[in-house]
């Protein structure tokens, strides 16, 4: 083995090593670029909401607020709020909220806060014996399916009260839950009769983004229920929840405590992370799901929106802070993630890691990283790229397929930085040995040839050689109208710094536009479209760079109206004229053996070049072929004439590029269209008389400077009522010049 390939294998083997050690350890970083990818593929692909599907938000939103009073509301009302679900069928109801203390605006508590006076000793006796509102929302709530929240927290001493017995298969879940040594809870009076009890905990990642929820806690050494699974629980009318761990029959964990799997809730069974976290696949926010409060308690929202119903009791009111972050939106009403879990778990459209995707993964590393070595070491730089992008895009095609397909959450910024690596790591000897070429080449061609061109030759030298290729072009042609009289006004060096100073900002353009400048001719301008690299849209990019041209020029000519002012001599203003064509051409190093320039030739090269000299005639900027016309439909175009341009024997239609999308949607160029399409129907129909006064109708519509069409056309109205044309003819004009 010679020294450069054991040097080779020794790196390739390092790189290998290290990014199996880096998927091992998993830094906080890289585990964040995971999570990312995994909320844009959520973002790509959302879960769709159902409105069919049983579960609904019972909003206590702004509107609710201002007409109900504000928060916290007395629990007499949010009595009234569980009796009329309950009246209405409600299947099951929880409450997104904690009650720990006594409502300060019980009659016995209200009290104390009046002012002092002689009739209040004898009123606060009688006041005392009225029922307290916490007593009568428990008896709202023992007279309805309601769950209560309570919040699990590190900084609590308090036991909940279970409401469902808990059973497994496999290790003691309490291994794995994630535990709490106390929770904040509802109080006493309240939370006996209630006939559930969840925790409204969530874990946020580091990012503070909500994108797993807990299914079980562990609070103490009990085993407690989330909101979402508890609501989900008392509507089947079920009373234990069966938790499957590690071990458990038809579970394979070879020995190890690997963690929660599933947890079954009535007759559905939700897949769990190791610590019994659900992942969420969210959908877009939607007011579908939603009830105000006040509709309910006021009747506009009756039995037909709540009968058979899961209704979560929350709040979307931004005053009440509860708000979060998932994948897909910045801001959530918290109780709006209790709810999108149910309706995941009803649905049955889960998203999971399994068990063996860290595995596959460090497989893939491990076997693409030593295939691509293999591979860059005998293919090369340019070979090496294409493998390493393929193995990449593999990877992240695998992962895309795995979650639209299968619900499966698998990681494709692992394996992407390994092989990322190993690739680079790879074609660092074949770009070294490389590169001594690619020098030699952008030294001897850097200083008078397109950037791009000088690339792709240092890509591949031997493109230097005489030849071309067919391909579909757009081209355009650019000139200075009266650039004759212009000059004339200037002596060398001023109209060299007129040409640079108009030439500079339309090659920008030009470039901008991804197209390719072939050739400046004294006061003219060539470019070319979809040569040398290809441009599926290269008619449009020429209709785009034409237009921002024709800005430019207002630009410019604004810039030497007041340099000429300042100079205190006449100003004329300067105009281009522009001719654009699509169409076959052949395109290539064009000349002798010696000196060759990129170009391109060819019949559609020509008209172009027509195109642009008819400018003048119509007194248009820009004008273009029917081709071009029709592959860029996202621009104002507007038919000018059937005409046989010199050198052609056949006639063309060309079209007036006056603006993009938005003038082409607006109301008056919709108008000035159909018009001028009858106008050109009735001459071609040899219909002089409502030709003519169609022109006139079109004038008074037109805002694109189209009275020299207008006019041109009346003057061969004119000619032809002296001197008709051929019973065949079709309309066809022309063209006098080039």
């Amino acid at each position: 083995m010679g020294k450069r390939l054991l040097f080779y294998v020794l790196l390739i083997g390092t790189v290998i090593a290290a990014s199996l050690a880096l998927r091992v350890w998993d830094p906080s970083p890289v585990a964040r670029l995971r999570a990312l990818v995994f909320d844009a593929y959520q973002q790509v692909d959302p879960r769709s909401f159902d409105p069919s599907q049983p579960v609904r938000i019972v909003d206590i939103d702004e509107e609710s607020l201002k007409r109900l009073g504000q928060w916290p509301w007395p629990r007499t009302l949010l009595a009234e709020l569980v009796d009329t679900l309950a009246a209405n069928g409600a299947a099951a109801i929880a409450f997104d909220m904690v009650f720990p203390e006594p409502d300060r605006m019980s009659p016995a508590n209200a009290v104390k806060f009046w002012p002092p006076s002689p009739a209040l000793d004898t009123l606060k006796s009688e006041v005392e014996k009225l029922p307290s509102n916490d007593d009568v929302f428990a008896e709202a709530i023992a007279r309805a399916p309601v769950v209560l929240g309570f919040i699990a927290s590190p900084h609590a001493s308090s036991l909940p009260e279970t409401k469902a017995g808990f059973a497994h298969g496999g290790d003691d879940p309490r291994l794995f839950a994630p535990y709490y040594p106390g929770a904040a809870e509802s109080l006493e009076v309240l939370q006996d009769p209630a006939q559930g009890t969840g925790a409204l905990n969530w874990i946020p990642d580091l990012d503070q983004i909500i994108r797993r929820m807990p299914m079980v806690v562990r609070i103490g050494d009990t085993l407690f229920p989330s909101l979402a699974a508890d609501v989900l629980r008392l509507a089947q009318g079920a009373t234990t929840y069966m938790v499957k761990s590690s071990g458990a029959s038809g579970e394979k964990a070879f020995g190890e405590k690997t963690g929660i799997v599933k947890v079954r809730i009535g007759d559905y069974e939700v897949p769990t992370e190791a610590n019994g976290q659900m992942w969420l696949r969210f959908t877009p926010q939607s007011q579908g799901r939603y009830l105000p409060a006040w509709k309910v308690l006021n009747g506009d929202i009756g039995e037909e929106d709540i009968a058979g119903r899961i209704l979560l009791i929350g709040t979307s009111a931004a005053g009440l802070l509860d708000l979060r972050a998932t994948p897909l939106e910045a801001s959530v009403p918290g109780v709006e993630l209790h709810a999108q879990a149910v309706e995941q778990i009803l649905k049955g459209d889960f998203l999971l890691r399994p068990d063996f995707a860290t595995p596959a993964e460090l497989l893939y590393i491990l076997v693409l990283g030593i295939l691509i070595a293999v591979l860059v070491y005998r293919s090369g730089a340019l070979g090496s790229a294409v493998i390493g992008a393929l193995a990449v895009a593999a990877v992240i095609g695998i992962s895309w397929y795995a979650f639209t397909a299968l619900g499966w959450l698998v990681d494709p910024i692992y394996p992407a930085i390994a092989l990322t690596a190993i690739y680079l790591a790879g074609s660092l000897f074949m770009f070294l040995r490389t590169e001594r070429e690619r020098n030699r080449v952008r030294n001897a061609f850097s200083h008078y040839m397109a950037p791009e061109l000088v690339k792709r030759l240092a890509d591949d030298p031997s493109r230097l050689k005489l030849g071309g290729e067919t391909r579909d072009m757009t081209l355009l042609f650019s000139d200075v109208r009266g650039f004759t009289t212009i000059s004339e006004g200037l002596d060398a060096e001023e109209l060299t710094r007129f040409l640079n100073g108009l030439f500079t900002p339309l090659s920008n353009i030009i470039l901008e536009e991804q197209g390719t400048i072939d050739k400046f001719m004294g006061d003219a301008l060539m470019a070319f479209w979809n040569a040398p690299l290809e441009d599926a849209k290269h008619p449009s990019h020429a209709c785009n760079a034409a237009l921002r041209m024709m800005r430019e020029m207002e630009v410019l000519n604004a810039r030497w109206r007041q340099e000429a002012e300042a100079k205190e001599r006449p100003f004329k203003e300067v105009k281009l004229g522009i001719g654009l064509n699509t169409g076959v051409c052949c395109v290539g190093n064009l000349g002798s053996e010696t000196r060759f320039d990129y170009s391109v030739i060819g019949d559609n090269v020509n008209v172009a070049s027509r195109l642009e000299g008819q400018s003048k005639t119509y007194d248009l900027v820009t004008i273009v072929g029917q081709e071009t016309s029709a592959r860029a439909p996202g621009f104002a175009f507007l038919e000018l004439d059937l005409l046989k341009v010199k050198g052609k024997t056949a006639a063309t239609r060309i079209f007036a590029l006056l603006g993009d999308n938005a003038l082409k949607q607006s109301q008056p160029f919709i108008d000035l269209t159909a018009r001028h399409s009858e106008f050109l129907a009735r001459y071609r129909a040899k219909d002089w008389d409502a030709a003519e006064a169609l022109s006139r109708e079109c004038e008074k519509l037109n805002s694109a400077h189209l009275d020299r069409l207008y006019a041109l056309y009346r003057e061969r109205i004119a000619a032809f009522r002296v001197s008709p044309p051929p019973p065949d003819w079709d309309g066809t004009a022309e063209a006098l010049s080039k």
